[in-house]
C-alpha cells in the first residue's frame, strides 16, 4: 500500500522495485547500492565470494613459492620486503609498478615460508632465484608441494623469464635449483654417502644442468637418496635416462626416469647418438670416482722411460700377486689355473681376452709372469671387476687389481709394471 499522497506505480509486483530487473534464482547479477560505486555479486539473492577473489583462489597453487632454509630471524616482513626488492632488481616484476610479493605465511619451527605472486608469471620469474642469499644464508626456492604443472601451464608462464638481470642480485642462470619443467628428470637409487657436487659431476656427463634438486631430511640435512634435475638441453634428456637407469653405484642401484609424462620415444634419437657415446666414457670415469677408487698418476717403479700409468680406467684390469711363477710350470696346473680365472673374471662381465705369462722351460725371462691380465668388452664391466677382485684371496694370495693401459697389452708389453692399489 503506498502511503497517504504518493503516486502508485502500476505493473509491479509486490515487494518489486520499479525500474529494476528481478534476479532469477540460481542466477548471478549486480545489483548496484544507492549511493555507492561498490557491486556485490549476487547468488540466488545471497552475497557470495567477488570473481577476483574466485581468480586468486584458483591460480594460488601457481602464485606461491615454497622458500626453504630460512635465517633463524626471519619474519613475514622481512622475507615480504626482500623478495619484493630482489624481484624489481632482475627485472621480474611483469605486473607492473609496486611489490610482487602480496602475502607470505611463514613457519618459524620449520624454517620455511609460503611467499604468494601477484601474478603466475612473477612466481615463475621467483624461480630463478633459488640460492640467494638472504640475511646471510642461501635460500631454496621451490614450487610448492600443491603446484599442479598441467593446470599451471595454462594459466601463465612456468618457466622464468630468459631475461632476468640475475647477476643484479649476484646470481648465475642455471646454477641451481629450478628443476621443474616437462623435462624434469627423477633421480633414485643414489647412495646417502654422495655429495651434492659428486652427483651433479655424474649428471653433467650429458651436458650442463640447468637446475638439480637434491632432496634432504629436513631436520638432519642428510640426502635421502633421491633428487630431481633438467638439462639445459632437453634433447639429452632420455638420452640420461636410457644410460644411467639401472647403473650400479656400490650396492645401490640408480632409477632414472622421466619424472612427469610426456610424449617420447624412450630410445636416444639418431642424433643423439653422439651425445651417447661421449658420456658413456664419461660415466665410467665418474662412477670410478664416486666409488672411492683410486686414480694412478706416478712414473712407473723401475721403468725409466718417463710413463705414467693412465688416469682414466681402461678396458684391460691386471691382477698381481695371483699366482707365484712355480705354480705355472707344470702344464696340468697351468690349465686349471688358467680356467679358474677364466671362470672367476667372467662373472664381472664379457672376458674378451686373458693372458696368463708362464716362465719357459729355458729359464728364458717371460715379462708379466705372475700377473693375470684380462681384457673386458666394455670399461663398465672392467671397473666392475677391477673394484670387486681387488683384495680378494687367490690361492691364499691377497689380489691387486689395477687397470692396464690398452695400447700396451694389444702390443704384448706386459713388462710394463702397474702401480698398486
Amino acid at each position: 500500500m503506498a502511503p497517504p499522497g504518493a503516486a502508485v506505480v502500476t505493473g509491479t509486483t509486490p515487494g518489486q522495485l520499479p525500474g529494476i530487473t528481478q534476479p532469477v534464482p540460481g542466477v548471478f547479477s549486480m545489483f548496484p547500492f544507492a549511493g555507492t560505486q561498490a557491486r556485490l555479486l549476487f547468488f540466488a539473492g545471497l552475497p557470495t565470494m567477488p570473481a577476483q577473489a574466485m581468480t586468486q583462489q584458483a591460480t594460488r597453487h601457481a602464485r606461491r613459492v615454497y622458500v626453504g632454509g630460512l635465517p633463524p630471524l626471519a619474519n613475514e616482513q622481512t622475507i615480504a620486503t626482500f623478495f619484493s626488492q630482489v624481484m624489481s632488481a632482475i627485472g621480474g616484476n611483469t605486473a607492473g609498478p609496486g611489490d610482487a610479493v602480496v602475502n607470505v605465511y611463514i613457519n618459524q619451527e620449520k624454517k620455511f615460508a609460503f611467499v604468494e605472486m601477484r601474478t603466475v608469471e612473477e612466481a615463475s620469474n621467483a624461480m630463478a632465484l633459488d640460492g640467494i642469499i638472504f640475511e646471510g644464508v642461501s635460500v631454496r626456492v621451490r614450487r610448492p608441494s600443491d603446484y599442479n604443472p598441467s593446470m599451471a601451464a595454462t594459466l601463465g608462464p612456468s618457466q622464468p623469464s630468459p631475461h632476468l638481470n640475475l647477476a643484479a642480485v649476484g646470481l648465475t642462470p642455471g646454477a641451481a635449483g629450478g628443476a621443474d619443467g616437462p623435462d624434469r628428470i627423477f633421480v633414485g637409487g643414489l647412495p646417502y654417502y654422495l655429495t651434492e657436487g659428486q652427483i651433479k659431476e655424474l649428471l653433467e656427463s650429458f651436458g650442463p644442468l640447468r637446475g638439480f634438486d637434491l632432496v634432504k631430511d629436513r631436520d638432519t640435512g642428510n640426502s635421502k637418496g633421491y633428487g630431481f634435475c633438467v638439462y639445459q638441453d632437453p634433447a639429452v634428456t632420455d638420452v640420461a635416462c636410457a644410460a644411467l637407469n639401472g647403473l650400479k653405484m656400490g650396492d645401490k642401484t640408480l632409477t632414472v626416469r622421466r619424472a612427469t609424462a610426456s610424449v617420447h620415444s624412450g630410445q636416444p634419437k639418431p642424433d643423439q647418438a653422439n651425445v651417447l657415446a661421449q658420456a658413456q666414457q664419461q660415466i665410467a670415469l665418474q662412477k670410478l670416482a664416486l666409488q672411492g677408487a683410486p686414480y694412478y698418476n706416478m712414473m712407473m717403479p723401475g721403468v725409466d722411460n718417463g710413463m705414467t700409468m693412465p688416469e682414466t680406467p681402461t678396458k684391460v684390469v691386471c691382477l698381481k700377486q695371483v699366482v707365484s711363477p712355480d705354480e705355472l710350470k707344470e702344464d696340468d696346473e697351468y690349465e686349471e689355473i688358467l680356467e679358474d680365472m677364466r671362470e672367476e673374471c667372467g662373472k664381472y662381465g664379457s672376458v674378451a681376452t686373458l693372458v696368463l705369462p708362464r716362465p719357459k722351460s729355458d729359464g728364458e725371462e717371460v715379462a708379466g709372469v705372475g700377473k693375470v691380465f684380462v681384457e673386458y668388452a666394455t670399461i663398465e664391466e672392467a671397473i666392475k671387476a677391477k673394484n670387486s677382485l681387488n683384495g680378494r684371496k687367490f690361492g691364499g694370495n691377497i689380489v691387486a687389481a689395477v687397470y692396464f693401459p690398452e695400447d700396451k697389452f694389444l702390443q704384448g708389453e706386459y713388462n710394463v709394471e702397474p702401480a698398486s692399489s
